[in-house]
């Protein structure tokens, strides 16, 4: 019922396959700008391979999103291709949890080092009034000034009843000290719930 979303598929690669699983709530177009679009830069400067397509695994609510592959083919998968691989994706973000998958072998390497905070806002308990008056957009423009250098907001989930904020940093600790304000003051963070997910 709950399939990967794939986005464009790239000009084929010869090669091995790598699949970089990412433990990212993120959609299809954030998975492309966050992860997808600079590893295959990387990858093909390096004369190493490609990104040739990637996918977003849906999930049931409230969690909506469950992870994000890359799907990566490259001349050889050494040692030394798979390190310039992880090395890259965790330059980029890439949250703890996350793995690559060796096709040939059923291999896998952990890898990540940021860690993710989920914001649930309440879409269905608070008053109407503050549906009309306040902005998840607002919100997301908080989440980024609060958090400055300690996080970043990277992709969202819209569920029946509540919606999913995901943000990615070095530490849910301090993220989650950054927005504290926000959750206290602004209408629309009543009954917010707040989780790690990295």
């Amino acid at each position: 019922m709950f399939g990967l979303k794939f986005g464009a598929r790239r000009q084929a690669v010869e090669g091995e396959v790598v699949t970089a699983r990412l433990n990212a709530r993120l959609q299809p177009i954030d998975r492309g700008d966050y992860f997808e679009d600079p590893l295959d830069e990387a990858l093909r400067e390096l004369s190493l391979g490609a990104v040739t397509g990637g996918g977003t695994q849906l999930a049931e609510e409230p969690v909506g999103i469950a992870y994000c592959d890359l799907e990566i083919v490259v001349e050889s998968a050494s040692e030394t291709t798979l390190q310039a691989i992880i090395a890259r994706l965790e330059q980029l973000g890439a949250p703890k949890g996350s793995k690559l998958i060796i096709e040939a072998t059923g291999a896998e390497i952990p890898f990540g080092r940021h860690e993710g905070l989920a914001l649930y806002l309440n879409g269905t308990e608070l008053p109407d009034d503050v549906y009309a008056s306040c902005d998840v957009n607002h919100v997301i423009l908080e989440l980024d000034r609060l958090m400055g250098e300690k996080g970043k907001f990277k992709g969202h989930w819209e569920g029946s009843r509540d919606t999913g904020l995901y943000c990615y940093g070095p530490s849910f600790a301090d993220m989650k000290a950054a927005i504290a304000p926000l959750l206290s003051d602004y209408p629309l963070c009543q009954k917010a719930l707040v989780e790690q997910i990295a």
